[in-house]
């Protein structure tokens, strides 16, 4: 994801244009120098870079984790035996959907809640399904993906946040609840620029983010309502580089100068720049049509370009660097910890 997800023609939102791998070189990101000054940092607990660099190692072993495959429901069983681990609550939110190629996807989205019984919370989602092919790839355009960051990662950093959480005594537990939220069926999608032999039988309907449409329009907790949420999609790779996009400014933009100030005081500033970036389709989309302020922390260059390891077969564990998990992680613990 994720894009995971960011795709070419998709759907617009209101009246931004939302970007994907192609976006339009008319278009030109805006750059802010420094963020404004914020006051001290709350004290959180740390996160573990090695710990999130194993749960991603872990994911990859079970090979790519497409929908309808032996791997995909290992993998989904081991993720929910994670949080329940780490003592959270766990629910599971089965549901098919028909992919653009008429495949129908056995799919479930994961919701697990730490301190369910608090009353404001905060929503942390990332997708935990692979794309089942290297479109971008030169030479293995139909291979399934690794997805070491498009996917593992940001699943990754959930899992690791729900273990340092459930390991806190109650004195020393954040002012909010947290619900990690993790979508399916996000990377099945059509991209015409990749995959122009192909037919799209969804014909205008959204190919993408399955699970988080699924989702919006069926949600678990029911009713749910978050004071804000943060969407985590390959934020694993060494050098990330997560600009300001553009959705998420518009919807929510306390949320966004709250992370990146935060970032921006702990050190991170290499990877979470003080750049305003395009619009792209990803989960986040959805989850705001649902009424949820949703941000989007995802590896995208201001100029609207992915790196160069996007729906490649170089998305695989030797691109995955601690520091970058450890920049969100410990961003993301953090800024609970502010609430």
């Amino acid at each position: 994801m994720k894009l995971p997800l960011l795709r070419l023609a998709p759907a617009a939102v209101a009246s931004l244009l939302l970007l994907t791998a192609c976006p339009s070189k008319n278009d030109t990101a805006e750059t802010t120098d420094t963020a404004a000054a914020e006051p001290a940092l709350p004290k959180a607990p740390a996160f573990n870079a090695d710990s999130a660099y194993a749960f991603t190692a872990k994911q990859v072993s079970f090979g790519p984790r497409v929908p309808n495959t032996a791997a995909h429901v290992k993998t989904g069983d081991w993720i929910i035996g994670k949080f329940k681990e780490a003592g959270l609550t766990v629910k599971e939110q089965p549901f098919e959907a028909m992919a653009f190629d008429g495949k129908m996807l056995k799919s479930r989205n994961i919701i697990a809640q730490y301190m369910p019984q608090a009353p404001r919370r905060v929503a942390i989602f990332a997708h935990w399904d692979t794309r089942p092919f290297a479109d971008k790839d030169k030479t293995q355009k139909n291979a399934p993906l690794d997805g070491a960051s498009d996917g593992a990662s940001g699943v990754a950093v959930a899992l690791e946040m729900a273990r340092v959480l459930g390991a806190q005594k109650d004195s020393l537990a954040p002012g909010v609840g947290v619900d990690f939220i993790l979508f399916d069926s996000e990377d099945y999608g059509y991209d015409g620029s990749t995959q122009s032999e192909k037919k799209n039988l969804l014909g205008n309907q959204e190919s993408w983010c399955l699970g988080s449409q699924y989702w919006a329009k069926n949600l678990l907790p029911l009713g749910y309502k978050p004071n804000y949420g943060i969407l985590l999609d390959m934020v694993g790779a060494k050098g990330g580089k997560f600009s300001r996009e553009q959705l998420s400014r518009e919807k929510a933009p306390d949320v966004v100068e709250k992370v990146w100030n935060t970032a921006s005081q702990l050190g991170f500033s290499d990877y979470f720049l003080f750049a305003d970036g395009f619009g792209i389709t990803d989960d986040h989309v959805f989850t705001n049509n649902a009424g949820i302020r949703t941000i989007d922390i995802i590896d995208f260059l201001p100029n609207g370009e992915f790196q160069p390891y996007h729906h490649t077969t170089q998305d695989n564990m030797s691109i995955i660097d601690r520091r970058t998990l450890k920049a969100v992680g410990q961003t993301l613990l953090t800024v609970l910890y502010g609430e």
